[in-house]
């Protein structure tokens, strides 16, 4: 989940275009079945990152062979949703976009991707979070292919045993950094790459064992945006908590600490902890480092510490040239098992498909491992209000990792973040 939420944040500030439902016609776009199309020599296009790219080029050449059609993939490296939804409000975008569950409410708003057209069969094949990732007021937006959570990295010579909570963590990583084995308690993103902000991704996990959350829950199952839980009672004592971990309490959390140094923190065996996802995994093998991974563990009587689960997945442009084409390829060659397996070699995340789950399960157990880490996560919220968030509860752990009197930050981020949805009164 390698993501800047400031460049996503200033992305989903876009208004709402308008339209854009699966059975309006755009411009260039035909009511006619895939065959119909290929007669008219159409090139279907698609999106994605240089990765992926890669992977997808040989699927979808053969899909354009089968339809008589030719098919183009483009490499769009950086701020690819932003990127989308300028291209598409221009007539320029693709037929098909790789990319992040959580864009599906700005785009849907916005009128830019097509709910998928899978059937209940199909759609049961994917695991149960990844289902719920692509849903949004009811309809499927994406076919998924990769989870991502975070988990903890444990160096098994420094601490053989896996703490039981976050509490017990802390204090073996405190004895060995009295006993000179290491430099730091944990290697615990608190700031995002830049350092001048908080990572609001990564002190999920510690903000919900505390037992607070950012949204409650509809009915049907979306988040709710009516019910804000920053700046509650609740809220407050999550980051009484995290104080305690802060700088001036355990020092075990810093505002220095990033995704990048905690990671080599780790590689070089300054920590035995790392809290991080899926993506370290090729870092930490390349450095020889005897490692485990498992769930982030919980504060001691708290709740679970619960990730954000990321989702990537396959969409339909609702202004691509080729919709019925599109379709065809997302929810027959995209979703097929054969293309999951091969994104899971390209890439050892977890597969959202269950039998390519199974696949990579056997052939590198850390995807169980997890997979078992992602049981207490929940989707990374879809909705465009999340754009409210970011940056309110990015400088709220700032300050209370500081050392900053804790409810008052807090209810200030709750006020700061109630304005922008239009709550405050």
């Amino acid at each position: 989940m390698r993501r800047s939420f400031v460049a996503l944040a200033a992305c989903l500030t876009l208004t709402a275009c308008g339209g854009g439902t699966a059975s309006e016609k755009t411009p260039g776009t035909t009511d006619a079945s895939p065959a119909g199309q290929a007669a008219s020599s159409a090139t279907l296009t698609i999106w994605a990152d240089q990765m992926r790219s890669a992977t997808l080029k040989p699927f979808a050449e053969a899909f354009a062979k089968e339809n008589g059609i030719k098919a183009e993939v483009v490499v769009v490296a950086q701020n690819q949703q932003q990127t989308f939804v300028t291209a598409s409000q221009a007539g320029k975008g693709p037929d098909v976009l790789v990319g992040a569950h959580d864009w599906i409410g700005n785009l849907v708003q916005n009128g830019l991707i097509d709910p998928i057209q899978m059937t209940e069969d199909q759609r049961s094949g994917y695991v149960d979070v990844a289902r719920k990732a692509v849903t949004y007021d009811g309809q499927v937006y994406g076919v998924p292919y990769a989870v991502e959570n975070l988990a903890l990295y444990r160096n098994t010579d420094l601490a053989p045993a896996a703490p039981k909570t976050f509490d017990e963590l802390v204090a073996t990583g405190r004895t060995l950094k009295e006993d000179g084995k290491v430099k730091e308690i944990v290697g615990y993103p608190v700031s995002q790459q830049n350092g001048q902000s908080g990572d609001t991704y990564h002190m999920y996990p510690l903000y919900t064992s505390g037992g607070g959350h950012l949204f409650g829950t509809k009915p049907n199952g979306d988040p709710d945006p009516a019910d804000l839980g920053v700046g509650t009672p609740a809220s407050v004592a999550a980051f009484e908590k995290i104080a305690e971990l802060g700088e001036r309490g355990a020092g075990a959390l810093k505002r220095s600490f990033t995704s990048d140094n905690s990671a080599a923190m780790f590689a070089e065996g300054k920590t035995a902890f790392m809290v991080s996802g899926p993506w370290r995994l090729a870092d930490v093998r390349t450095a020889g480092v005897k490692y485990d991974v498992t769930p982030v563990p919980p504060f001691k009587g708290g709740e679970p510490a619960r990730s954000f689960v990321g989702v990537q997945a396959f969409f339909v442009a609702s202004k691509g040239r080729n919709k019925a084409l599109a379709q065809e390829f997302v929810t027959n060659t995209l979703a097929s098992d054969e293309v999951a397996k091969a994104l899971f070699d390209t890439e050892p995340r977890m597969p959202a498909l269950k039998t390519a789950l199974q696949y990579a399960s056997a052939k590198d157990p850390d995807v169980a491992k997890f997979e078992a880490a992602a049981e207490d996560g929940v989707p990374l919220p879809a909705i465009p209000q999340m754009v409210a968030v970011w940056q309110p509860f990015n400088a709220l752990i700032h300050s209370v990792v500081k050392g900053d009197p804790v409810e008052p930050a807090v209810k200030a981020a709750g006020k700061a973040i109630a304005e922008q949805l239009g709550q405050a009164g």
